[in-house]
């Protein structure tokens, strides 16, 4: 782990006593931090990022996080309504020029989980007034600075450069207990567990390497000169144990030597599976991922659609409502992320349920298509439902309770 200290070029050279102050105390405090949760115990410590298990569990958030897609919405007296312009396709669709949109978010997500402790920086590109671009900050080049003893604000240092945070858009998780406006990440909380599951395997792969796994013993009774060398040694074996043939059976001197077979230790013997997969399990529920996406047990579709809707959901509004305070201006407008084309839904489940709201008039022929890819059809953009569904207030108006003709 790397202690970031903010270096001062001529934009920053004008700081204060305070200011200055503020950093050593931000550094001094990154140090102390560092030592309580383990990381300056040894030269061979190794970083989250490097753990395959807590790796592949944040990648499996922010790859799902990749593919939500974002649109703006305007509140209005009828509902929310979704506004289609050039910053929603910016946001959506291009949001940096040099990447897609599932990369872009997919940075974000990581920085937020693993690469930045909690906090992931994007600075907004203007051109005459206008949204040119969106540049996900490596975190490794920032750093967050109290503005005063109290720390009640910050600023943000970018190579050295000093910005206000408002404007930049700063993406957090989990808020620090000193400081809410800095996220806190999942580092000291899962970092036992990472040290855990790189112990367990150090030791399988120093078993698997070993050479002292003999399945037999072979004990002579004689304690001559071939014995002191390697080279004697090796010629008894020769002598009685090599065969021309495979499965051929060995003659030995019976008063001399005695075979024994030996069972070598397992895997299993030594626990480590249970160890593995106890840790795994672990290391997933603090990420906040089914203990399957990390290589434990089966895939359970409940599972899966509960952590959509908590685990990437918080993660979706985090970045929706930084988006829009950070972005949008009219106060009736708002970012969302749309989640509910990453749940697990089957062919059934959505005929079922798009079926019964076209026959209520909740939705059109072609909206129903689009939920199962699709292509519109002419004349189905109408709302339309069965002749016996009627407003609740006209219910007494039927011709079949007031007396009227029988077509009713």
């Amino acid at each position: 782990m790397k202690i970031k200290i903010p270096t001062f070029n001529k934009r920053g050279a004008d700081q204060n006593t305070a200011e200055k102050e503020a950093i050593k105390k931000e550094v001094s405090k990154q140090i102390l931090a560092l030592i309580e949760e383990g990381s300056l115990e040894c030269a061979g410590y190794t970083s989250l990022d490097k753990d395959p298990t807590i790796l592949t569990a944040c990648q499996a958030i922010a790859t799902l996080v990749g593919l939500v897609s974002w649109h703006i919405m305007e509140n209005t007296d009828g509902g929310d309504r979704r506004i289609k312009n050039e910053l929603s396709r910016k946001i959506d669709i291009d949001p940096n020029s040099y990447t897609t949109r599932a990369d872009f978010y997919e940075a974000i997500a990581m920085n937020m989980l693993l690469y930045g402790n909690g906090n992931a920086i994007v600075r907004p590109h203007t051109e005459n007034g206008y949204l040119r671009d969106l540049e996900v900050v490596p975190m490794d080049r920032v750093t967050f600075v109290p503005d005063n003893v109290f720390g009640y604000g910050y600023w943000v240092y970018i190579d050295g450069v000093k910005y206000d945070p408002r404007d930049l858009l700063h993406f957090r998780l989990h808020p620090d207990k000193d400081y809410p406006w800095k996220g806190s990440g999942i580092k000291v909380a899962i970092m036992d567990i990472a040290n855990n599951l790189k112990q367990a395997a150090h030791t399988e792969k120093g078993f698997l390497a070993s050479e002292y796994k003999p399945p037999l013993i072979v004990n002579v009774n004689a304690m001559g000169e071939e014995f002191q060398t390697k080279e004697g040694r090796d010629k008894i074996a020769e002598d009685y144990l090599k065969t021309n043939k495979a499965g051929q059976p060995w003659i030995i001197p019976a008063e001399q030597m005695n075979v024994t077979s030996v069972k070598p230790l397992t895997l299993q013997d030594l626990a480590i599976s249970d160890t593995v997969k106890l840790n795994k399990e672990t290391a997933a529920a603090i990420v906040g991922v089914p203990s399957f996406l990390v290589g434990v047990g089966d895939f359970k579709k409940d599972e899966y659609n509960n952590f959509i809707q908590t685990t990437v959901r918080h993660i979706v509004e985090k970045i929706q409502q930084t988006l829009t305070k950070g972005i949008i201006l009219s106060p009736n407008w708002y970012i969302k992320g749309n989640i509910w084309a990453l749940l697990d839904w089957d062919l059934a489940q959505i005929t079922n349920v798009f079926t019964a709201m076209g026959d209520r008039g909740w939705v059109t022929g072609n909206e129903a298509r689009d939920r199962i890819n699709l292509e519109p059809k002419e004349g189905l953009d109408e709302l339309k439902v069965l002749e016996n569904y009627i407003p609740a207030d006209m219910s007494g108006n039927q011709s079949k309770l007031i007396g009227g003709s029988n077509d009713a």
